[in-house]
């Protein structure tokens, strides 16, 4: 299977290094990045970032608060839907969105493919139809940006094992090399997606951690901005922080066979780029 790595969207907020740790300038780089991937079953979206309608149309589809706090880019040559037309792909040929969760800049684009089947935990789903309670809940979950989704396949359970982890592989209609892996503390319902590419395995964790020094197996530290954001965000404190331990041993035992990303860092997103 070939994976292509996308930039679905950028926050740009005030800050800079704050944030990314790079920057120079008052303003960071925080990308929302997706992956297509081509298999027998059609084309594959792990995330799909912004999209057309919250380009055209931020409002009310997405919260002011977010929009201010994180300085979202919008461009329309960033969505999913205008990726895969340059590719020289139909957005038809998309057969199958699977999300980490439903946070307005994981999901804006599930309505540019009509006809896609959405995989998504169970929890995730209840957590953003059912329980949008409080501050945070009301504004990351935007149930306009899904409320034409036709084909939801929602996973309860793990029932399998990868790498140590708990995972989800029977996903409907995907191959067995596509699974996904609950990785709760974000959200609810959040999980990473694992992917075999025929080199090795590769995993979109997601916002199981939102910086490449997250994952320094002995060193790990996080920029102030994002472990602001991440704090403000989280659902389940011990829950994440453990999950983002188990991460870092899973690099550090199998990092020749496993390469981990998560949606927010340039620089990660920018060496998949390279290597794809």
């Amino acid at each position: 299977m070939k994976i292509h790595y996308l930039r679905c969207g950028t926050d740009c907020p005030l800050g800079g290094a704050l944030f990314d740790g790079f920057s120079t300038g008052p303003l960071g780089t925080i990308p929302c990045t997706a992956q297509l991937i081509e298999t027998e079953a059609g084309l594959v979206l792990v995330d799909t970032g912004y999209g057309l309608q919250d380009v055209r149309r931020p409002h009310p589809r997405l919260s002011k608060f977010f929009h201010a706090l994180l300085n979202i880019r919008f461009r329309v040559e960033d969505t999913a839907i205008h990726q895969i037309r340059a590719l020289g792909y139909s957005p038809e040929d998309v057969r199958h969105i699977v999300l980490t969760h439903l946070d307005f800049d994981h999901a804006g684009g599930l309505e540019d493919f009509p006809n896609a089947r959405v995989h998504v935990m169970a929890a995730e789903r209840d957590a953003a139809e059912r329980q949008r309670r409080g501050f945070i809940a009301r504004r990351r979950y935007r149930p306009v940006q899904w409320d034409d989704v036709r084909d939801w396949r929602t996973y309860a359970g793990a029932g399998d094992s990868w790498f140590g982890f708990d995972a989800v592989r029977a996903l409907d209609g995907l191959p067995p090399e596509i699974l996904l892996v609950p990785l709760p503390g974000h959200t609810w319902g959040h999980a990473g997606v694992a992917v075999q590419d025929g080199t090795g395995w590769v995993l979109n964790a997601g916002d199981a951690y939102f910086y490449r020094g997250e994952m320094h197996p002995f060193r790990h530290r996080c920029t102030p901005g994002l472990r602001f954001y991440q704090t403000m965000m989280e659902v389940d404190r011990p829950q994440r922080l453990a999950n983002q331990r188990r991460l870092r041993d899973l690099k550090r035992a199998h990092g020749q066979e496993v390469t981990i990303f998560c949606s927010h860092d340039q620089k990660e997103l920018e060496a998949l780029q390279a290597r794809g």
